[in-house]
């Protein structure tokens, strides 16, 4: 097996480089390191990898954030004899937290890990492996970007403010297995393959990454006073078996989920914004090939 590890590029990750090369030292075994220089370059160089070298055995060690994930993912669905790990760096890796006790900090425990089969949602022409957002979750990843890029150091509260006082009330229709599952408006809806969004959002409490369905979960417009008090059940993963929660939301297991408007849709995938008016998207069944690290 030849390991590659596909680093982060962005300025603010380049702590990961030294950490990576000083876990290194003294390993015994064929590796290379690629940093990619911007938004999409981690997938075209994984796919070129994949395309050069079709019959050699590779793992792409993604290491950075969920974004990061998602890209080296993007590049091996129903691919063989390639495979991708996972090193936690970032605060909002949400991907890692659907393998609790698993060793996501070293390469050491990287080695000595086990192969395993996850699904992946297909969204018109891209990829999720953990969460996809739409209406007011999705704003809150959309502007966070922003106000990161533009230095605020408080810039997830930011966010999360402006979406929730102007992004409540989004038209987008939700069509899951042929079930529509709400007349015009939506507050927001979660497609959940893994679990958590936003670092601490138990978004999917029943998602399972490899039983070839995603969780739907769709919830009502509401008053600001309602969604205060439904948050911190959603937060604990806790609004699927909440009665007044249950009332703000449709809940549903599909294999095809369409969403459309005649107005553009801020889609969140794994906290990439990708926009459109029309998306499908399906369940991938097993189709990329994960190695998981050793138990702590």
């Amino acid at each position: 097996m030849h390991y590659i590890f596909v680093i982060n590029g962005r300025e603010d990750k380049s702590s990961i480089r030294p950490e990576i090369e000083k876990q290194l030292a003294g390993l015994d075994f064929h590796y290379e390191i690629y940093v990619t220089t911007g938004i999409g370059d981690a997938t075209r160089y994984v796919n070129l990898i994949c395309d050069l070298y079709p019959k050699i055995e590779h793992c792409f060690v993604a290491c950075g954030g969920s974004g990061t994930a998602n890209e080296v993912a993007s590049g091996i669905v129903n691919r063989e004899n390639k495979y991708m790990a996972v090193m936690r760096f970032g605060i909002t890796n949400d991907f890692v937290k659907c393998f609790p006790g698993r060793d996501f900090d070293h390469i050491r425990a990287l080695m000595n890990g086990t192969l395993t089969k996850i699904d992946v949602l297909k969204v018109n022409e891209s990829y999720a492996i953990n969460v996809i957002n739409i209406g007011m979750d999705a704003m809150v990843a959309y502007f966070g970007e922003i106000f990161h890029a533009a230095g605020y150091k408080d810039g997830f509260k930011r966010a999360l403010a402006r979406a929730v006082l102007g992004y409540r009330i989004n038209r987008v229709r939700v069509v899951a297995d042929g079930k529509v599952l709400n007349r015009k408006y939506i507050m927001q809806a979660t497609l959940g393959n893994g679990k958590i969004c936003g670092g601490e959002y138990l978004c999917s409490p029943h998602a399972v990454l490899d039983d070839g369905l995603m969780e739907v979960c769709v919830f009502k417009t509401m008053l600001l006073l309602t969604l205060i008090r439904i948050l911190p059940k959603y937060r604990n993963g806790q609004h699927l078996d909440d009665d007044f929660c249950r009332h703000h939301l449709r809940y549903t297991r599909a294999k095809h989920v369409e969403l459309s408007s005649d107005r553009l849709i801020y889609l969140s995938l794994d906290g990439e914004t990708i926009i459109s008016s029309h998306f499908n998207i399906d369940v991938l069944d097993k189709a990329v090939n994960l190695i998981l690290p050793a138990e702590l």
